[in-house]
């Protein structure tokens, strides 16, 4: 009977230490899902019809002096219009086509593009849903707001 108890009690520990770090183990993954849950490139409504928006709802732009998968914008251009950078691969919210998704190598990490195209915030966008640099000139050619389809987004509403 003494015997019986001993494991009994055994069992009950190591069932219930083996229940804690399971639901540590739980409690870590829906952290990190919660994390990888932000997607890098997202769709925001704005009077431009819906746009590209980074993982904090900021404006995205692609400039029009760039190439396909290069980037022309450095020195003094990149303080006013910074790189989105990612490390791994950039996801897509709903509505964002992930085959359009893409990185280049650039200073300081990945750069993000959509279609081909090198993807910029803008410094004057103080707060998300900011879009004040539509059609910009800056440093040598129009920035535009990018279309779900990877299009610039040439029209003022």
């Amino acid at each position: 009977m003494r015997i019986t108890r001993v494991i009994s009690v055994g069992v009950v520990c190591l069932a219930a230490g083996m229940l804690a770090s399971q639901s540590g183990a739980g409690a870590r993954a829906a952290a990190t899902a919660r994390s990888a849950a932000t997607p890098t490139v997202s769709l925001r409504s704005t009077a431009y019809g819906k746009i590209l928006v980074d993982s904090k709802g900021f404006t995205l732009y692609l400039w029009a002096k760039d190439k396909k998968d290069k980037s022309e914008c450095s020195g003094p251009c990149l303080d006013v219009w910074p790189f989105v950078l990612v490390s791994g691969k950039p996801t897509a919210g709903p509505g964002v086509k992930a085959s359009l998704l893409g990185t280049i190598k650039e200073k300081g990490g990945e750069e993000v593009t959509y279609d081909g195209h090198p993807l910029y915030t803008y410094v004057s966008d103080t707060k998300p849903g900011v879009v004040s640099g539509e059609g910009n000139t800056s440093f040598g050619a129009p920035w535009w707001v990018v279309s779900p389809s990877g299009s610039a987004i040439t029209k003022k509403p």
